[in-house]
């Protein structure tokens, strides 16, 4: 049909021919000329709006280009595949319910229209409705077997629902259709990561770097990825390869604040993530992550307004903040209101299993509570759940089946949770045997007081060490109750100053007096905000027993208190324990009793190295039997006065970040006292581990 009023006296399809030609060679302005001509003679012309939307759009000018596509699709014959890239750029735009209608008029014009499909199957996605979603994808993968894309966003689909299984499939299908499929290597690294495949997840993130190197998610993967491997400095190289591009990322923000939080530069990450949030105002991740670095750093009320906002807004973090809410009400000694807030995010969230797990652990549970039997469908579920969930489902039944008398389904759970994650766990029991070894050699009882000593005069820090699980909160609670004295919990502190300074424990023979002050000083330096003006501060990390011989080297008027507790109940305590932290030794009997005997044989070897004034050691059944004498020892041998508040612990308000939070808000009961023995039958591999060992 000729154009009424062209001065060329083309066609429309002639005109338009010409556009899509100068467009295909990068000849913008030539094609947009064309295009305007079109419009000119033949206003609210369909396609050439279309084509000027998709230039639009290319050259990332969204709005405009939602503009054209919208004009385009109201015209009478309007092609089903306009509605379809509309229904895309919405997505985009974020204009999910706009999205959603557009693509819904695609398929309904073009039941065989692959794309429109497609692109409701990912905006039914990112709102959330995921059965939908899809029912649309697999209508695609049925129409066309071999589009990598539509297998790519099926997999994304099946993750969200939780069928693990079929995503993995769907995205090694996608890559078997194209290899050099950058965002489906990036999303495999993020389920692997999942599923505790860390190592697999790494290699998956860095091929979809390689093929894409400004891709965004490959990096946020891999850093996540280094994380999950406590490999944090390697996570805050992938990082700054991606703030080198994208400086102002919410998520890779995000992703710093985290890394930085686990090394406990709280105040760079409490900067980062403050700064995600001042970007992405909207972002639940990004107040998530204010909230457990707030928490981190002590403040709790603070920590749990970011926590609710985090819950309040869109996104798939909203779970994550109400259980972190209900954990650190826990935490802070406010049980009513924890278990009040877990049976609110169990109302919102029914499925969530780090929600029943929360509040199985926070109570003892009677026979026929439902919890039980919303946990064992979770187990039910099998590898349709991602990993973590099945191991939480397992230790939280674990708990139960104990709490309730029946210990063989207590113990079928436990050891198969310890073996799931293990299985995660790259732990070599022998190596660790030969380090511990290679310490005491380092600090030999022979050459010790020749060693180099620094002169900080600080008497700050007091070191609570052991083993997990063998009284060192119930120790740090006690003492904390004292006026002058603030328990810090568990730090990473000593342990990153150490590796600062240098090799360990092979650094030891060439240090000099220079090297201990600057460890020393490293030290002080991350405490001291912590500190608020006690005279004394404790850090109760039970693994700084490895370093109790360099501790009086570095920091000589500090204080280090062992707690000691019975073999079998220290390690029935760790096994029957999900740990929050790195406790890698502690998810199989037998290496954890290996574990048990490295740990005792090296402190025999620092009790005949240490002073007396700095080193003391406290019996867990000790402080049961005689708390007020056990007690008056501890607070004599941090040379502070007697104060009878650390008779009535329990009452003490700090926030207690442990394991054993439970037990340090009651008053000192028995029950835990050779609580072994009850389960004798189960402890086989461990009992021969620990040989004689049971005291």
């Amino acid at each position: 049909m000729p154009s009424p009023s062209s001065p060329d006296q083309l066609t429309v399809h002639e005109a338009l021919t010409r556009a899509h030609a100068h467009w295909n060679a990068g000849q913008a302005d030539q094609a947009e000329q064309w295009c305007q001509r079109v419009l000119a003679a033949w206003p609210g012309q369909a396609d050439a709006l279309h084509l000027l939307g998709l230039m639009a759009h290319a050259y990332g000018n969204l709005d405009l280009a939602i503009s054209h596509l919208r004009q385009a699709c109201q015209a009478p014959r309007a092609p089903a595949v306009y509605s379809s890239n509309l229904a895309e750029m919405c997505r985009q735009k974020g204009l999910l319910a706009e999205g959603e209608e557009a693509a819904r008029r695609a398929v309904a014009l073009d039941p065989a229209l692959e794309s429109g499909w497609n692109n409701l199957g990912i905006v039914l996605q990112e709102a959330g409705k995921f059965e939908e979603s899809r029912t649309c994808l697999e209508r695609v993968v049925a129409l066309r077997p071999d589009w990598a894309e539509a297998r790519n966003n099926l997999g994304n689909t099946c993750r969200r629902l939780g069928h693990l299984d079929l995503a993995e499939t769907h995205y090694r299908q996608a890559l078997a259709l194209n290899p050099d499929y950058a965002e489906a290597y990036s999303n495999l690294a993020f389920l692997l990561s999942t599923q505790g495949q860390h190592d697999a997840a790494v290699r998956a993130a860095q091929q979809a770097i390689d093929l894409s190197p400004r891709l965004v998610d490959a990096y946020l993967n891999l850093a996540d990825a280094q994380i999950s491997r406590h490999r944090y400095e390697a996570a805050l190289r992938a990082l700054d390869m991606l703030h080198a591009f994208a400086p102002q990322h919410p998520a890779a923000l995000v992703a710093s604040a985290k890394a930085l939080r686990q090394l406990e530069r709280l105040d760079d990450a409490l900067g980062f993530a403050r700064q995600a949030v001042a970007l992405a105002p909207s972002s639940a991740e990004a107040h998530l992550t204010v909230a457990v670095v707030l928490q981190s750093l002590g403040h709790t009320d603070d920590a749990l307004v970011a926590f609710a906002k985090a819950a309040e807004l869109p996104g798939a973090v909203a779970q994550d903040a109400l259980v972190g809410r209900a954990s650190l009400l826990m935490e802070a000694g406010r049980k009513d209101a924890a278990l009040a807030a877990f049976a609110h995010a169990l109302e919102v969230f029914p499925d969530s299993v780090s929600a029943l797990a929360g509040r199985v652990d926070a109570r003892k549970l009677q026979p026929g509570d439902a919890d039980i039997a919303a946990l064992e469908a979770c187990v039910e579920d099998g590898e349709r759940r991602a990993l973590t969930d099945r191991i939480t489902a397992r230790f939280a039944l674990g708990k139960a089946y104990m709490d309730i008398g029946e210990p063989v389904r207590a113990f079928a759970h436990l050891d198969e949770g310890n073996r799931l994650k293990r299985a995660s766990l790259d732990y070599d029991s022998a190596a660790t045997g030969q380090w511990m070894a290679c310490i005491a050699q380092a600090f030999a009882a022979e050459r010790y007081a020749a060693l180099p000593r620094a002169t900080e005069p600080s008497e700050l820090p007091v070191f609570v060490v052991g083993m997990p699980r063998s009284g060192t909160t119930l120790i740090e609670q006690i003492v904390s109750s004292h006026p002058q004295v603030t328990g810090a919990g568990e730090l990473s502190a000593l342990r990153l100053s150490i590796e600062n300074g240098g090799h360990f424990p092979d650094g030891v023979s060439t240090m000099t007096v220079e090297d201990a002050g600057r460890i020393g000083q490293d030290y002080l330096r991350r405490i001291m905000p912590l500190a608020r003006g006690h005279a004394r501060l404790v850090d109760k990390m039970p693994a700084n027993f490895l370093y109790a011989g360099l501790i009086p080297l570095i920091l000589p008027r500090a204080r280090i208190i062992h707690a000691r507790r019975n073999a079998v109940d220290t390690c029935l305590s760790c096994y029957t324990k999900l740990f929050g932290g790195d406790q890698r030794f502690t998810y199989n009997q037998t290496e954890l009793g290996q574990f048990y005997g490295y740990y005792r044989k090296l402190m025999a070897h620092w009790c005949g190295v240490l002073s007396p004034d700095r080193f003391i050691e406290i019996d867990y059944e000790s402080v049961v039997d005689d708390l007020e004498g056990e007690a008056r020892r501890l607070i004599d041998f941090l040379g502070l006065p007697w104060d009878a508040a650390c008779l009535n612990f329990h009452d003490n308000p700090r926030v207690v970040r442990t394991a054993s939070v439970n037990q340090v808000r009651q008053p000192i009961y028995r029950t835990s006292k050779g609580r072994w023995r009850e389960y004798e039958d189960h402890l086989g591999p461990l009992l021969a581990a620990l040989g004689g060992e049971v005291r």
